[in-house]
This record gives structure tokens, sequence and C-alpha cells, in this order.
């Protein structure tokens, strides 16, 4: 039986927006994978907060953002797991857990000149391999040939959550960078204020 492809795709969402949601729309339509799983990361002890929403209301936002869409999930996989978690070993749980699932890693790729810095980056390359979708202002990186590493096709989003977070502060509108459900729960959580 063929093994289910997944998509990781790894943030803070804080907020997630429609930079998100097309870059993950594109991966799916290319077919490379049959799912793209939001995980969530939680708090860094070692990082300030930074107002960072709770772990919680950031992974309802991401359910509310997905809900109609059959090949997206939103995962709270690493709020159980030590902290600091490191890529590495969600990973190596989550093929422990899904045995009969092909887990892809989804980055930008602002962050391939940096991911040999990662924990166990070559094991990561080797068993998983890299959706590198396109970024602005990316520098280049010698993993760009690599056989693990498939760059996709997708419209470069310069959409930044700091910014979405700044609007919100100063009582301007969000309307069209995050979807509208998004925006609801924002207000009725009063999120993203301080």
């Amino acid at each position: 039986m063929q093994k289910k492809k997944v998509g990781l795709f790894f943030g803070s969402f804080n907020p997630i927006h429609i930079g998100h949601l097309i870059i993950a729309n594109t991966i799916l339509e290319e077919g490379v994978v049959d799912e793209i799983w939001f995980v969530v990361s939680p708090h860094n002890p070692f990082k300030k907060q930074s107002n960072l929403a709770h772990e919680f209301d950031r992974l309802d936002l991401v359910e509310a953002a997905i809900a109609d869409q059959f090949h997206m999930k939103a995962s709270d996989i690493e709020f159980q797991m030590p902290k600091p978690s490191y890529t590495s070993d969600t990973l190596a749980y989550l093929i422990s857990k899904y045995p009969d699932t092909d887990f892809k890693l989804i980055i930008g790729q602002d962050n391939l000149k940096s991911f040999p810095k990662w924990k166990n980056h070559e094991v990561i390359l080797d068993q998983f391999g890299l959706l590198v979708y396109p970024r602005p202002h990316s520098k280049p990186s010698p993993l760009e040939n690599h056989p693990n590493v498939k760059f996709i096709e997708a419209p470069q989003m310069d959409i930044s959550a700091t910014f979405i977070r700044k609007a919100i502060r100063n009582g301007r509108s969000i309307k069209y960078l995050v979807p509208d459900i998004v925006i609801d729960r924002i207000k009725a959580k009063k999120l993203f204020l301080d």
C-alpha cells in the first residue's frame, strides 16, 4: 500500500495569514503531498515571549482558517514535547506515531542557507527531504542542488505577522491579510492588543 504523503508546515502562526494559506494550497496543487499539517510551535522558554499569543489561541486560529479545507490539518504535536522542541525530535515522534505516512518538511527559501545549523539536519534531509517555497531576499544555499530538496513554484509572500499584530494594536484593518473568520476570533478574544 502506498504511504500517505504529508507536508509539515512548522510555525508560530502568530497569527496565521493568507501568505501561509497560499503557500500551503500551492504545494497541495503541485501534487507532491496529499495533506498539509500546520504544526503550531509552542512558546520557546529560551526566547522572550515577545507578544506571542498563547499556543492554544494560535492553534484555534489555524483550525478556524482551514476548517473548510479537507487536505489541511492543525497539529498541536509539539505542545506535549520537551521544550525547546527541535524539528528532528518532532519528526522522530511523528514517524513512530504514523509509520504509514511519508513526511516532508516545508520551509521557506530564506531558511535553506541556515538549515545546516539545524539539529540532525542530515537526518532530516536524508529521511524526509525538504519542500522549499520562494521567499524575498533569500541568500543562495549549497543545498539548492541536493536531491532531496524540491523547490515549489509559488508566489513570493512578504506578508508579515509582525505587520499584522502592529496593525491590530494600532486599531487598523487587517482585512484581506487574514481570513475573515480569523479576524472575528482575534476580535472576540482581544488578541495581539498588548
